[in-house]
């Protein structure tokens, strides 16, 4: 059983560690709600563009001279994972959700007999899975260092996935990140991003037709691997607040079984004194008596 002194000592150290829980809470609370305000605010342009470019590439599908992000070089034998994860930990199952996603990929992939490269963007997901698939990584972006996500660091990512593909290292690049719903819900996503791939769109034959100068297959071109660029900037800023999200209500939950873990060593220490005190009036009455 252990002692008043350590019961004391650890009711301590757990008041102290719940100071820091609740305080990080806080911390990412406030930053939640200006990465949830980015995510949100870059979905409709997102949306938009990539509605521009599949109606584009409707328009130049099964063309000889369509880009060759477009088209693709055709065949899907090697396989670039871009994985996005945060690059710090304490925020729940977020990184460990995408790397759980990752690796059903890979397997997928491998027993298909594909090859496979991964692509790690943020320190978590790197060390989940060193163990397993260390000689797969070609590559790692790292962002500690970023003090506000901008286009830039997606730019970044988006030329050396480019160049890669340039240089023919893949067939097929698809990125991982957490697609953010809520508070308590960050979907784990894989998307396509090269060759690209587009949503049909409905509305196609309602909308207005245009003449484009250049053509085409010129003005793909130019925008295609801009959307490479806005799709891992998008999936940047989704991870971004999913992170602080899965952090906040992680830390919330500590705080919460920190408070508990005091009642109930509060409770063991006042017995535990209760009987101390017992024990020392018995030892009294006893000598008393003995006289």
């Amino acid at each position: 059983m252990p002692s008043l002194k350590d019961l004391k000592n650890r009711i301590s150290s757990v008041k102290s560690t719940r100071k820091i829980t609740k305080a990080m809470q806080m911390v990412a609370a406030a930053k939640l709600r200006r990465a949830q305000d980015a995510a949100e605010m870059s979905r409709p342009y997102t949306e938009r563009f990539n509605k521009v470019l599949g109606a584009l590439a409707g328009s130049v599908a099964g063309s000889s001279t369509a880009p060759k992000l477009l088209a693709g070089t055709g065949k899907d034998d090697v396989h670039l994972l871009v994985v996005m994860t945060a690059e710090r930990g304490l925020c729940g199952g977020f990184n460990s959700s995408i790397v759980k996603l990752t690796r059903i990929h890979v397997e997928k992939l491998r027993a298909a007999g594909k090859t496979v490269k991964i692509l790690t963007v943020g320190k978590k997901g790197r060390e989940q899975l060193k163990r397993d698939y260390g000689n797969l990584f070609v590559g790692h972006v790292d962002l500690s260092e970023v003090k506000k996500l901008g286009y830039a660091e997606a730019q970044s990512v988006a030329k050396d996935v480019l160049a890669r593909f340039d240089a023919g290292e893949f067939d097929v690049a698809t990125i991982f990140y957490a697609k953010f719903q809520s508070v308590i819900s960050q979907t784990p996503t894989a998307q396509q991003i090269v060759p690209a791939k587009f949503e049909t769109v409905e509305d196609a034959g309602e909308s207005t037709l245009y003449d484009y100068e250049p053509g085409e297959e010129a003005i793909l071109a130019d925008l295609l691997p801009r959307g490479v660029a806005t799709q891992i900037f998008s999936a940047l800023l989704e991870n971004a607040a999913s992170e602080q999200g899965a952090r906040m209500s992680a830390m919330d939950n500590a705080t919460r079984n920190a408070g508990d873990m005091i009642d109930r060593l509060t409770i063991e220490y006042n017995r535990s004194r209760q009987a101390v005190i017992t024990n020392e009036l018995i030892e009294i009455i006893s000598g008393a008596e003995a006289l």
